[in-house]
């Protein structure tokens, strides 16, 4: 069977089966026939090629890993596992989004003490300008999930009140070019900082504020599915959510 995957991972890149073989070191028609007739490469060319098109290796070839190999492969995507985000080093987050070259992503409800960071404001514009894809992700302050979150931390209104707050540090950010916001009314299980390839996830705990929560600093790893899945749920809660009001 053919592998579409690769087959359409090229198209979107406008990239041949020549380019790709020169790039990996192998013969062209190894690329051919790993697409047409599905062959499945040895796992050094697996991790080239996912390398190269900035695609997971568990995506292309599915069936290559075993259970026990992605197992290990996901917990070698665990950098630190933080008790609470408060004990988590301070300047971590900046660190991170310091060396983003692609991609920024925040998934919140208010996520107030980035919004609060000047410092941050000035990287995030700094990078969008760069050309860095940066994306917030607020949540609907009128969204019912919002009420029902502040009523789970015993603050209530206040839940939306932040939110609302938040949006209007945000104002200045939001007119620069390459920044993104949009407004979600999702039950929110964690909340996702990425950074290119690095993942903070804030969990969620019920009864319990996030900054008091476990925190997880994650690294994608070749044939890991941590990652994969953090990624995967912030691209759904993207799509489903609507632009920000005046944007």
């Amino acid at each position: 069977m053919a592998n579409e995957r690769l087959r359409a991972a090229l198209l979107e890149r406008g990239m041949t089966t020549g380019a790709l073989a020169t790039a990996i070191d192998v013969d062209e028609k190894t690329v051919e026939r790993w697409i047409t007739k599905g062959r499945t490469p040895y796992r050094r060319h697996r991790y080239a090629v996912a390398s190269h098109l900035k695609l997971d290796e568990g995506y292309l070839w599915p069936e290559a890993l075993s259970g026990e190999q992605i197992t290990a492969a996901s917990e070698s995507e665990i950098v630190s596992v933080y008790p609470h985000r408060w004990s988590v080093p301070r300047d971590l987050s900046g660190r991170l989004f310091e060396a983003a070259e692609e991609e920024i992503g925040i998934l919140v409800y208010s996520g107030l003490f980035i919004a609060e960071d000047s410092g941050l404001q000035k990287l995030f514009a700094d990078k969008a300008r760069a050309g860095v894809r940066v994306r917030f992700l607020l949540g609907d302050p009128d969204s019912p999930h919002v009420a029902q979150r502040g009523a789970d931390e015993g603050i209530d209104d206040a839940m939306a009140a932040k939110i609302r707050g938040v949006i209007r540090l945000y104002r200045p950010l939001a007119s620069v070019e390459g920044v993104e916001f949009r407004l979600h009314d999702t039950v929110l299980y964690n909340s996702i900082y990425r950074a290119d390839e690095q993942f903070l996830v804030n969990m969620h705990v019920y009864g319990v504020a996030a900054s008091n929560a476990p925190f997880l600093h994650l690294r994608r790893v070749a044939g890991g599915d941590m990652v994969n899945t953090y990624e995967t749920s912030f691209e759904r809660v993207w799509e489903g959510a609507r632009p920000l009001p005046g944007d």
